[in-house]
């Protein structure tokens, strides 16, 4: 017989193919109608590719839609990209240099730089978008907007008015993360803290009236040339009676005070550290409570300021115009020389590193716009403390709550060209005017056509335009746009999935924004995902090696595809080597294709509440093999129903149907309330269960009588309740695995006569449709018949009974009860354990030398003769018995336990009792068979 499916699993044939046939058809777009169901798409960098961590959050996003569409929901998704400006700039700058036509950022001018750059997004920033859809993703692609779209661009112009005119942004000088490369501030996000070897110098500070000296230590030494005081502990007492007086800062010959403040780790170095306001972010705290003034020593790319600057600052003219690391040799060998560095020690310190370009972040003092943070985030902790946003895990709330009371001004330029760029022009007075566009400002100022206006040159950071994200991409502040995208059906969204390194940075910014400028919550629920690493728990990176790229998982790789890959980039041969060597290790013949969904259910499965979540290819191998399984099971019931056709619910005629409808009812229970939770693993796990345990292997096998049989009715009534489950059950499975489950349903629908064109239009299983309040009996009867077959399958199995021959099976100690149980499953028994005959016998002393089974009260005996090495079975029995006498020490050892016996929950040490009882009737069982032999 023959089925419309290939003999074989193969993702490859099919998934493609189906994903292009779900977004031609428009099933991915909302349909108007059901309570509306929404999620934002965290949006990816425009110059990214899918990695691990979108590749987990990705598919959780899909399962959540998938399952709400399924439940007749009108579910957006709502996809997009971040235009990523320091990212972006990086890499058209990159291109333009592999160009070698001379070309440069600078060369271009910013005009010219732009167009570069929307060239290049027209050409390859769709590539993330590409690979989304590889792995299943079910978003409107037809509404996704780009952070520099017209729509966004008008919003995040009308926030920053709108802000600015309620006087909660202003341009001011403060202290923001450097990075001397790129030229721009960068948000703490971006900036990667690293713990590296250093130095602690301690240099003497000759107090004023030459009465002394303090010993300052300190890991940065050049910064000393911006000193403004230094610093002890007020309590220390080795100190209070120098508080109040002045040092002489060497080098420079400038007077700075000896000062008092609670800041200062007394046990750190000798006590007293000294206070650079302008170049470190705790100094710059003290330096406020202090009223010190403020000395920027370092130019824009980090080098010693030179000129007026310097003279200004009184810094010396031998360390003008000298690169940082340049000006601390400089120092310390001036300072060694005048007989002030009293001593140099390792030190262990937290490096701050920009992500990007992996130099050393300047705290810099700098002109930047920020946002007043404090009434906006007592608002935007109220959200979340009344419950508007919930998070899960609800611990999360915490980290929330920490941040959210510890707030401070946010920082929203950045030194780049590629963005947002920021609506405000200065007049020639450096007179500063905010508007949407100039020709506002010129009308709103009656300023005249040749009243000569510049604009700001910085552009607004990527999370500001991301923290209006819920908003923007429904159409404000464009009343048309909103109804047209459907502002008020989707906001709030109802879920955010995202990572915990991100609370702060846009989930708190996207509640504080939304609810300021909508009024409403961005989101109901905030599910935080943890970080994933590799099966030894190491965060993954490309250093190590350990990078997973996911299209790789679904796809395959070879092994001289992935050491190009892995090795690509890496300035150090001992690196490079050392990274070849691991992979080479631990991937030898190179990474075999999995298939998107055997990726999807393995992200699922490991998608506990936890903080951290190891990925492991050895899962991704078992459910790719678990994908195999439902495709063989499939095949099996389409061979068997061929030409067949039903409708509607079954009417089931055996036990074994009653059976397998019960548990689907409450598989389907347990997976709307896992669904509920965020629990994911523990989804997968019932799934998987119910997919392979109960339907796949037992209900599968239990029907095999049926449909072997005489009985016609009963055959045909196992067809259609195998029909009927297995497509509730690809219904089931369909938001975690949802291209197989497509593909094998394609092929059992049309026997049920359903309607829809695709499984993502099924109503999901719920246990409320299935009326299974009467089948308690029969469950209970066809879990006997489990244990049953289970328990004889084990001794054929252990006595090496070839699967083909028959064997004889005498029932010891059965009641009334026990015998109807036998003689109503006889043939089934029979079938399923290839049974010559099943003899009801009063007491296993009566039976031949046998091996056994205990099922409840039943003892199984089979007899031996002819089918085993007596000599082996008694060895066989002998450490049976000593595996069982074990079990029953432990059992007693808790039992004799006052402490368990007393602490532990009532139903535990039932359970405890229980299983001693059972092992000790197993005991017993064996005893009598070894005696017998």
């Amino acid at each position: 017989m023959t089925t419309a499916l290939s003999p074989s699993y193969d993702p490859t044939q099919f998934e493609t193919r189906l994903y292009q046939q779900w977004e031609s058809s428009g099933v991915f777009q909302p349909r108007g109608e059901g309570e509306p169901y929404c999620i934002l798409l965290p949006p990816p960098n425009v110059t990214g590719t899918l990695h691990m961590g979108h590749a987990f959050q990705h598919t959780l996003q899909d399962a959540l839609i998938r399952y709400h569409r399924m439940l007749g929901r009108d579910t957006l998704w709502q996809m997009g990209t971040d235009h990523a400006g320091i990212a972006t700039e990086m890499v058209v700058s990159r291109n333009l240099a592999l160009e070698g036509n001379g070309e440069t950022r600078d060369s271009l001018g910013r005009d010219g730089f732009i167009a570069k750059v929307w060239d290049w997004k027209q050409k390859s920033g769709d590539t993330i978008e590409r690979q989304m859809r590889r792995l299943g993703t079910s978003g409107d692609w037809t509404r996704s907007v780009f952070t520099m779209d017209p729509m966004a661009a008008d919003a995040v112009a009308e926030a920053f008015v709108k802000l600015h005119e309620q006087g909660l942004i202003y341009r001011g000088q403060r202290l923001v993360n450097w990075d001397p490369v790129l030229k721009t501030a960068i948000s703490d996000l971006e900036v990667v803290n690293e713990e590296e070897d250093g130095s602690l110098w301690s240099i003497s500070y000759p107090l004023t009236d030459g009465s002394g000296s303090l010993v300052v230590a300190t890991t940065r030494p050049e910064t000393m040339l911006g000193d403004t005081a230094v610093m002890v502990h007020p309590e220390d007492e080795r100190y209070a009676q120098l508080i109040g007086r002045t040092v002489t800062l060497p080098l420079t010959g400038r007077e700075i005070p000896v000062i008092a403040d609670e800041y200062v780790d007394r046990e750190f170095g000798t006590g007293v550290v000294k206070v650079t306001p302008a170049h470190d972010f705790n100094d710059y705290a003290v330096g406020q409570r202090h009223s010190l003034p403020l000395i920027n020593i370092f130019t824009l790319d980090a080098k010693v300021i030179d000129g007026a600057m310097a003279d200004e600052a009184g810094v010396p003219a031998a360390y003008r115009g000298l690169d940082r690391s340049d000006a601390r040799k400089a120092v310390l060998a001036d300072l060694e020389a005048a007989g002030l560095l009293v001593e140099t020690k390792p030190h262990k310190l937290q490096v701050p590193r920009g992500d990007r370009t992996g130099q050393v972040i300047e705290p810099y003092l700098t002109d930047q716009w920020f946002v007043k943070m404090d009434t906006l985030g007592a608002r935007g902790l109220e959200l979340a403390e009344s419950g508007a946003v919930k998070f899960v895990p609800g611990n999360w709330i915490n980290t929330y709550r920490h941040w959210m009371g510890n707030i401070q001004d946010w920082c929203i330029s950045r030194q780049l060209w590629w963005g947002h760029r920021i609506p405000a022009w200065y007049d020639e007075a450096g007179r500063v005017y905010v508007g949407r566009n100039e020709d506002e400002v010129r009308a709103a100022h009656g300023l005249g056509s040749d009243f000569a206006l510049r604009q700001d040159n910085d552009v607004l950071e990527t999370w500001f335009s991301s923290a209006l994200w819920p908003f923007s991409t429904m159409g404000w502040p464009n009343a048309e746009l909103m109804r047209e995208r459907g502002f008020e059906r989707y906001v709030p969204s109802s879920v955010l999935v995202t990572g915990f390194d991100i609370i702060f940075f846009w989930v708190a910014r996207m509640i504080m924004m939304t609810d300021h400028f909508t009024g409403e919550v961005p989101f109901k629920h905030v599910y935080i995902t943890g970080l994933v690493r590799d099966a030894q728990g190491q965060k993954m990176s490309k250093s190590k090696g350990n990078i997973l790229d996911p299209l790789d998982l679904i796809d395959g790789i070879s092994l001289e595809d992935l050491l190009a890959k892995r090795t690509s980039g890496l300035m150090q041969p001992k690196m490079a080597e050392k990274i070849e060597k691991a992979t080479r290790k631990e991937f030898p013949n190179g990474i075999p294709a999995f298939g998107a969904d055997a990726l999807r259910f393995t992200i699922c499965a490991l998608a506990t509440h936890g903080r951290d979540i190891r990925f492991d290819l050895g899962r991704a191998e078992g459910y790719k093999n678990f994908c195999n399984k439902l495709w063989n099971a499939t095949r099996f019931v389409l061979m068997n129903t061929e030409g067949a056709s039903f409708s509607g619910m079954p009417q089931p005629k055996t036990d074994a149907e009653r059976w397998i409808l019960a548990q689907l009812a409450r598989v389907a229970a347990e997976a709307e309330q896992h669904f509920a939770d965020y629990r994911f693993d523990l989804l997968a796990q019932s799934l998987y269960e119910f997919a392979w345990n109960s339907f796949c292997d037992w209900f599968v096998e239990l029907a095999k009588p049926a449909l072997n049989g005489d009985d016609a009715q009963a055959a045909d009534s196992t067809r259609h309740t195998l029909l009927y489950v297995l497509e509730r059950l690809l219904s089931l499975l369909h938001p975690l695995v949802p291209f197989v489950t497509e593909e094998l349903w394609q092929a059992v629908a049309p026997k049920l006569g359903i309607a829809e064109s695709t499984i993502m239009l099924r109503p999901y299983p719920s246990a409320a449709d299935l009326d299974v309040a009467e089948f308690g009996e029969a469950t209970d009867d066809v879990e006997w018949l489990k244990d049953m077959v289970s328990a004889l399958r084990r001794v054929r199995s252990e006595l090496n009974v070839p699967p083909a021959k028959l064997v004889t099976l005498l029932v010891a100690g059965a009641g009334d009860a026990e015998r109807m149980r036998v003689q109503r499953f006889e043939s089934q028994l029979r079938f399923l354990n290839k049974l010559e005959r099943i003899d009801l016998i009063e007491s296993a002393d009566d039976a031949p030398a046998s091996a056994a089974a205990v099922v409840g009260e039943l003892k199984l005996l089979v007899p031996l003769e002819g089918l085993v090495d007596l000599d082996a079975e008694r060895a066989r029995l002998d450490k049976e018995l000593k595996r069982v006498d074990a079990e029953i020490a432990k059992c007693n050892g808790k039992l004799s336990s006052e402490t368990f016996v007393s602490n532990a929950p009532p139903a535990v040490v039932e359970q405890e009792r229980k299983r001693l009882a059972d092992w000790n009737a197993q005991r017993e069982a064996l005893a009598v068979q070894r005696e017998k032999l």
